[in-house]
């Protein structure tokens, strides 16, 4: 018994030190380089803190602290987007030293995600759109008596998704930062509790987004089954070869085409392409008119930055040719439709919302020349990435100024509205009709060159399908023009107050015509019309309450729009690494 219960101590030992060696052993995890990745960083701590922080001190909560604290998050995170650069530049360097070609990026987190001059630019781009909106939200706010930080933290938490989606190398990764960054967004469509048109747009919004959202993942599923890989360069790799389970997607190619289809709504959806805009007139009319902003700046962004990324690093060659004809008809329409049901309505927010379908299809356009083989690819790419600049600053502070006219309850949206804001607010109405000349692509702004430079790009295509959707694209400029002018002349040429009051004056006089006092004053309607035309005079005279933080973003918006048109070549290096950083 001593020697078996000898055995068994001894046996007992050596199980212990057999665990406590394998328990020691060191465990294999990614390398990470956290400078890389400091904006997201920032953005999504940034995030989590302010909620954190305003519960503990309560105080925190009003007297502007979550608007500073956000533009403070944006700041930082463009603070480190030049150093960012210079460390790429330097890899590059060292390379090019030791005489290995290298381009300017660096892989992270096992590969998931890359950082690049493209990936630089997007991210710019949303943190300058998270700090514009963040100023305008500040004073929306204050206006409806909805102080609280939850907005500026989903805000924040957002903007960190749609970085991720422009910088995933991987199909499931971009699926994370896509999910990231809409569900944050629609929170926020929903987050005014006191109007009902709020909760119906967040709650169509994240329905049919719930769909693409599906209709995504079963894409990445199909890709992944044909090709075996997630991954961007895997994925293209697969397109020279058999995959693991012994398919040649190049000549398989159904199941990659199905893929292709799928992924492309999910994108579509985002970027408001025909025929997946059918949410975005009434989402645009009900949510919140500062997120509304965000959707049309910040969401496009991150959104034409993940498809760039997806189908021209993955599916760029032997399948381009593919889904390059299914883009080519999405621009088309959008540009079109976009701009003819935009001419036809009475609400600024829902002209506003046709108005970002047809800039996506513009933006598709630049997308159907990026992919081409030739020189128009190069151009493509540039177009791109220029227009998304431009439209960011053109819709926030398109959108600033809504909100400013949208008054209390942020209601009053009509066309009418506009009507003699020249009067009241000169300076307000100079930066909304700069702003506007812009989305026409009136000469001398930023939106002539965006516009010239996508339609440019198409010619340039040696297909005739190049020549056809370049010249859509002009028509539907054209066509467009005329609803950005009508606002202009609301604002500058149409003496409402005038006109309005001789209306009133002919009701009356009609009334005392059938019986009706000939003393009664002008602005007295006996008819129901004349109450309503009376009823639009007290509102024309009042004065606006313009926030100084949200007039400071309608004015710099308008700077920007114009500086962009007289140096268009502004900054013309960065843009063009980010465009060869799509080039593999």
């Amino acid at each position: 018994m001593t020697v078996l219960s000898d055995i068994s101590l001894q046996a007992g030992h050596l199980v212990q030190a057999t665990l406590f060696a394998q328990t020691t052993q060191p465990v294999a995890t990614p390398t990470i380089e956290w400078l890389y990745l400091a904006p997201i960083i920032i953005l999504a701590l940034g995030g989590i803190l302010l909620i954190t922080l305003t519960s503990i001190a309560p105080g925190a909560r009003a007297n502007h602290i979550p608007t500073l604290f956000t533009v403070a998050c944006g700041m930082t995170g463009l603070v480190f987007l030049p150093v960012i650069a210079g460390r790429l530049n330097n890899l590059v360097s060292d390379a090019a030293a030791s005489g290995t070609a290298a381009r300017p990026s660096v892989n992270l987190v096992s590969s998931a995600l890359v950082v690049d001059h493209f990936t630089l630019w997007i991210t710019g781009l949303i943190c300058v759109a998270v700090i514009l909106v963040a100023l305008v939200l500040d004073g929306y706010l204050g206006r409806e008596g909805l102080e609280c930080p939850e907005w500026y933290a989903l805000l924040l938490i957002s903007a960190s998704g749609g970085i991720i989606l422009a910088s995933a190398e991987d199909l499931i990764v971009s699926f994370l930062g896509l999910e990231i960054l809409s569900i944050a967004v629609y929170v926020l469509a929903s987050l005014h509790l006191r109007r009902s048109d709020s909760q119906e747009a967040g709650f169509k919004y994240f329905i049919l987004g719930a769909l693409s959202s599906a209709f995504f993942l079963y894409g990445i599923a199909l890709v992944y089954g044909a090709t075996g890989s997630t991954t961007m360069n895997g994925i293209a790799r697969s397109m020279e070869g058999l995959n693991a389970a012994g398919l040649s997607p190049a000549k398989n190619s159904s199941m990659v085409m199905v893929g292709l289809a799928m992924l492309l709504v999910g994108f579509g959806f985002k970027v408001s392409a025909f025929p997946l805009h059918i949410w975005t007139p009434d989402v645009y009319q009900g949510s919140p008119t500062p997120i509304v902003g965000f959707m049309a700046s910040a969401v496009k962004v991150a959104a034409f930055g993940g498809m760039m990324r997806v189908f021209l690093i993955a599916f760029g060659g032997t399948f381009a040719s593919d889904w390059r004809l299914l883009v080519m008809g999405m621009a088309g329409l959008s540009v079109l439709i976009g701009s003819f049901l935009a001419i036809v309505q009475t609400n600024i927010k829902r002209t506003m919302a046709f108005s970002s379908i047809a800039h996506a299809g513009f933006m598709l356009v630049g997308m159907y020349a990026a992919a081409s083989p030739s020189a128009a690819g190069d151009s493509g790419r540039r177009a791109v990435l220029f227009y998304l600049l431009a439209y960011t600053f053109m819709s926030i502070g398109t959108f600033a100024v809504i909100t400013v006219v949208g008054r209390q309850g942020d209601g009053d949206h009509s066309i009418e509205a506009y009507r003699g804001l020249a009067k009241r607010e000169p300076i307000l109405a100079a930066a909304f009709a700069v702003l506007l000349f812009g989305q026409v692509g009136a000469p001398f702004t930023a939106g002539f060159f965006a516009k010239f430079r996508v339609i440019a790009a198409a010619a340039q295509v040696d297909e005739t399908g190049g020549y056809v959707l370049a010249g859509v694209a002009m028509i539907g400029a054209a066509i467009g023009a005329f609803l950005y002018l009508r606002v202009v002349v609301a604002m500058f040429l149409d003496d409402t107050p005038s006109v309005a009051a001789g209306l009133a004056h002919a009701a009356v006089a009609e009334a005392d015509g059938a019986g009706g006092h000939a003393d009664a004053p002008d602005d007295v309607a006996v008819s129901g019309d004349a109450v309503l035309v009376s009823e639009r005079v007290l509102v024309s005279d009042q004065a606006l309450d313009v926030p100084p933080l949200a007039l400071g973003v309608a004015v710099l918006a308008a700077a920007v729009t114009v500086l962009l048109g007289v140096f268009p070549d502004l900054g013309a290096g960065v843009l063009a690494e980010a465009a060869l950083s799509l080039v593999r």
